[in-house]
């Protein structure tokens, strides 16, 4: 391990980045601009947007098993809640 690694941000997982955001991601409404569905016609990605500070974000999420069972509230249109990273805003997830 050199001297800089010491200091180097350790890049996070994806289940810890969603559990970060979860319990201390700041609050927003974003929409739902498209929906990828698996065979049975469940909503399993969503396309989002969010506007924060005159800026408009767009991103892309898979969703939870337990987003899954009320995928109707994800359909292209709806309006979400996004919690996201102050630090860095484009780092978000739907609720």
């Amino acid at each position: 391990m050199s001297f800089l690694d010491r200091f180097r941000r350790k890049t996070e997982d994806e289940a810890s980045r969603i559990a970060r955001l979860s319990k201390t991601g700041r609050m927003t409404d974003g929409n739902i601009i498209d929906a990828d569905s698996d065979r049975d016609g469940r909503i399993t990605q969503v396309t989002y947007t969010y506007m924060l500070a005159g800026v408009q974000y767009e991103s892309s999420q898979a969703l939870s098993d337990a987003q899954k069972q009320h995928d109707s509230d994800y359909a292209p249109g709806k309006q979400v809640v996004v919690r996201y990273d102050p630090r860095q805003p484009a780092n978000s997830i739907v609720v």
